[in-house]
């Protein structure tokens, strides 16, 4: 009994120093249909998730849009690597990004980038790191995932249509996203729709991929589902599936 104990205090001190034991929460959509789907009920901080856009510009900026909303709603400061600084951050603050809280990390190169976001995820207290790269090696996302997990840091990696050139590989992610560019409601009158997004979990770590429509982050990061895709065709096709 003594040495089952002297075991267990073992093993648990190994896991504190190792990571591996850490808990970390997650980071819930706010829809049940989505949040279901992804083990903790939402995106994993301590974690590497992979996000891309589609083909074309509007893709991109789906993309980019979904992933400042998913930072928008965690605390603390966020840390942009990129190769050159092409980036709007002022429309960050259409999904509830403060530029205020983006820091700009101008890299040069793939490599570099992605020596920086392992860099910035020793540092725990930022809401995330977000890596935009066009290639990363199955070992350089361990690197990214185990010192997520060992900051409790969110990770991201980010590949835009132009940078999205990664031959097919196995990856440590925990999920893999996909958003593009769907047609807004049609209100029956001259006026913009709230844009609406294919929304692709290509890949989950326990789980199983699915695809929704979806309304687009409004200006506190939140995705939504209108009473028309909740009553409609793509609702049904839901049902059936978890049937």
């Amino acid at each position: 009994m003594r040495q089952s104990l002297v075991l267990e205090d073992l093993r648990a001190r190994i896991a504190r120093i190792e990571g591996a034991g850490a808990r970390h929460e997650a980071i819930p959509f706010g829809i049940e249909a989505l949040d279901s789907r992804l083990p903790g009920g939402g995106i994993a901080s301590g974690a590497l998730h992979e996000i891309t856009g589609g083909t074309d510009l509007a893709d991109d900026a789906s993309a980019t849009v979904f992933l400042a909303g998913i930072l928008a709603r965690i605390e603390g400061p966020v840390l942009w690597c990129l190769r050159w600084r092409d980036l709007f951050a002022p429309a960050l603050h259409l999904a509830g990004l403060h530029p205020d809280r983006v820091i700009h990390v101008e890299a040069g190169s793939d490599a570099n980038v992605l020596l920086a976001m392992e860099e910035c995820l020793r540092h725990a207290g930022l809401a995330g790191v977000v890596g935009e790269i066009g290639k990363y090696s199955t070992t350089a996302s361990k690197r990214l995932q185990l010192a997520a997990e060992g900051s409790g840091v969110a990770a991201f990696v980010f590949r835009r249509s132009s940078k999205a050139d990664q031959a097919a590989e196995g990856t440590a992610a925990a999920t893999r996203w996909r958003i593009t560019a769907a047609p807004s409601e049609d209100l029956g009158i001259p006026s913009l729709g709230r844009p609406r997004w294919r929304v692709e979990l290509a890949r989950v770590r326990g789980g199983n991929p699915h695809a929704w429509i979806m309304e687009g982050c409004d200006a506190q990061g939140r995705l939504g589902l209108s009473s028309a895709l909740v009553d409609g065709p793509v609702a049904a096709e839901d049902r059936q599936v978890a049937a």
